[in-house]
């Protein structure tokens, strides 16, 4: 069994007739036959019951046909994928220019990128440089998917097709309203609202994994979709949340939130930009990976 069989097999299917399928693949109506015949022998089971207005799938035909759609669309993509890389390829002169697209997480976005992607622009203004934010999670599939050329993620982050840099290690601190005494025991905040973005954030893992190692278990949970909504919220009063000291410093030197010290094994997480290990490295990724080593 082969790709070109499958292909054979689907146009069969769809069209219900080896004959139909021959006249729109442009293919002798003997050796389609035979291809389809050569299918169901490898296989061992019928594809498809004969009559004579053409063909039906038998149910193990069904089967296979579902296969077959998912098999060619996930080829065709790595088509698609290695046609992109080849433009890429041939129209790469080594100067920086064209789209690069990155993902990174709100808070990192907020405050360790800034100066980054200004510096950047300046030095490399034919490169469209585009930026979207999102969970660490997101940003993985995202990069893995080819949809982003790198991401800001937090680590550890282990999987076989990236590669990454280290940006800066985090120091991570709960944050409170002004009004909340400083903290003696976790158990004070059993019954306060925890505030977190959605699921797939790392911050929010590392927070639901320390409670759940002091076996507390908060009574409700909020999701926020933006780094202002959290601090605006535990501002007012609405409850906790637990993010970097970079995040929350200005806020609280302001007098709009208060900052408690976690436990170390908790409290630091590494901020890190990933990439594919196979994705061609264009002028602007490689000069974009290499100002993050200098930062």
């Amino acid at each position: 069994m082969d790709i070109h069989s499958l292909r054979f097999f689907q146009a069969v299917a769809g069209l219900g007739s080896i004959s139909k399928a021959a006249k729109e693949l442009n293919y002798a109506q003997s050796n389609l036959t035979s291809k389809i015949q050569q299918l169901e022998s490898s296989l061992q089971t019928t594809l498809f019951y004969r009559h004579n207005k053409g063909v039906t799938l038998t149910d193990k035909g069904k089967i296979l046909l579902t296969y077959t759609e998912e098999i060619l669309l996930t080829y065709t993509e790595e088509i698609f994928q290695l046609l992109e890389e080849v433009r890429e390829v041939l129209n790469d002169d080594q100067t920086p220019k064209g789209p690069l697209v990155i993902g990174s997480m709100e808070t990192t976005a907020a405050v360790r990128l800034p100066a980054l992607l200004a510096k950047f622009h300046r030095q490399y203004p034919a490169v469209d440089l585009t930026l979207k934010t999102g969970p660490t999670e997101q940003n993985l599939q995202g990069v893995l998917q080819y949809e982003l050329d790198g991401a800001f993620v937090a680590d550890p982050i282990e999987h076989p097709d990236l590669t990454y840099k280290t940006l800066i290690e985090e120091e991570l601190v709960l944050v409170t309203d002004t009004l909340h005494h400083p903290l003696t025991s976790l158990n004070e905040i059993q019954n306060r609202t925890i505030l977190v973005f959605r699921s797939g954030c790392s911050y929010r893992a590392r927070f639901e994994e320390w409670l759940h190692n002091e076996g507390i278990m908060p009574e409700k949970i909020m999701e926020f979709g933006t780094l202002d909504g959290i601090i605006g919220c535990v501002s007012a009063g609405l409850g906790i949340s637990l993010l970097p000291r970079s995040v929350v410093t200005k806020y609280v030197e302001e007098g709009l939130l208060i900052e408690h010290l976690i436990p170390e094994k908790f409290g630091k997480v590494k901020t890190i930009f990933v990439y594919r290990k196979d994705k061609y490295m264009s002028a602007s990724l490689n000069k974009f990976t290499e100002m993050i080593s200098c930062e």
